[in-house]
C-alpha cells in the first residue's frame, strides 16, 4: 500500500483557527530535538545557518520529531540549489531559506524546489527518503503537494521588495528576522527601536495583505504579544540553546555563592 505524507505547514497554517506557536532547535542534537517535538508546541524550527547542522543531524533530527504531533521546518544555510536538492531528498517537507532579498531571489528559490519543466530540482526519488524511495504514489508528478517554501525578511533591502517576494508564486509564506533587519539597517541589536519595528509592522502587514502566511521571531513575551496584534500567524518564542543557557545561569545564581559570600561558604569548611 502507497504510504502518505504528513501535512505540510502550509496545510497547517490554512486550517489554524490561531496563531501557531513554535521553537528555535539549535543544539544538532538528535535527543533534544526529540524532547523539544513533545512539548505541546505547534511547530519546531531545526537550524542549519546558524545551529551545527549537516545531512546527516537534520536527518536524524526529522526521525526522532516524526513521532510526535508537531510540523518541524528546516532552516537552510543560504540559498543554494544543491542544498535545497539534498534537503528535499532527506525528507524536509517544510523549507525556510534566509535572506531572500528580492523578487527574483524569491523565484530562484522556488524553482530549486520544483521538479522540471517548472524548475531545477535533481530527480532521484528512487534514491531518497522525501519520496520514501518511491513509496510515495506518484511522488514526482505531486512532490508540490509535500513542500512547503517559506522565505525570511530580515533586511531593509528585504522590507523595500516585500510585496513583490511574497507576491511570488510557490511562495507560501514569509518569516521576518528583527535581529538581521536591525543590523542591516545600522542599529545592530536593537531589535526593539521604533525604525526596526515600523518596518517588521509594515512587512507583516504588506504580507497579510497578500493572503500569505506571515511569522516573525520574538523571544520576548511583550514582543511576541505585540506581533500576534500586528498579524503574525506564526511566532518562535524561544530556543532550545537559550532555554539551556538561561536555565543553567538561573541554577548557578541560586546555588553557587560569589564575592564575598564565596569566601564565607570556603572560610567555612
Amino acid at each position: 500500500m502507497p504510504l502518505q505524507l504528513t501535512p505540510t505547514f502550509r496545510d497547517d497554517l490554512a486550517e489554524a483557527n490561531r496563531p501557531l506557536i513554535g521553537m528555535w532547535v539549535c543544539s544538532g542534537s538528535p535527543l533534544v530535538a526529540e524532547i523539544c517535538a513533545g512539548s505541546g508546541l505547534d511547530w519546531l524550527l531545526v537550524d542549519a545557518e546558524h545551529g551545527p547542522n549537516g545531512l546527516e543531524s537534520i536527518l536524524a533530527q526529522l526521525q526522532a520529531i516524526a513521532g510526535y504531533p508537531i510540523t518541524p521546518l528546516v532552516r537552510a544555510p543560504y540559498a543554494d540549489i544543491v542544498v535545497i536538492k539534498q534537503y528535499l531528498d532527506l525528507g524536509v517537507q517544510n523549507l525556510l531559506i534566509p535572506m531572500v532579498n528580492t523578487g527574483d531571489e524569491a523565484r530562484a528559490v522556488v524553482s530549486a524546489v520544483r521538479y522540471p519543466p517548472r524548475g531545477v530540482r535533481g530527480v532521484g526519488s528512487a534514491l531518497a527518503r522525501g519520496a520514501r524511495w518511491n513509496r510515495v504514489d506518484n511522488y514526482l508528478a505531486r512532490a508540490d503537494e509535500y513542500v512547503s517554501l517559506f522565505v525570511q525578511i530580515e533586511t531593509a533591502d528585504a522590507v523595500a521588495n516585500v510585496a513583490e517576494i511574497a507576491s511570488v508564486d510557490g511562495v507560501d509564506g514569509a518569516f521576518v528576522g528583527p535581529s538581521d533587519l536591525a543590523a542591516s539597517m545600522g542599529l545592530l541589536g536593537q531589535q526593539e527601536h521604533p525604525d526596526v519595528v515600523a518596518s517588521v509592522e509594515h512587512a507583516i502587514r504588506t504580507i497579510s495583505e497578500l493572503g500569505k502566511p506571515v511569522g516573525v521571531n520574538a523571544f520576548d513575551p511583550k514582543v511576541a504579544e505585540r506581533y500576534l496584534a500586528a498579524g503574525a500567524d506564526f511566532v518562535l518564542v524561544g530556543a532550545d540553546v537559550s532555554l539551556l543557557a538561561r536555565g543553567s545561569e538561573a541554577l548557578a545564581a541560586k546555588y553557587v555563592p560569589t564575592g564575598d559570600a564565596a569566601q564565607e561558604t570556603r572560610a567555612s569548611y
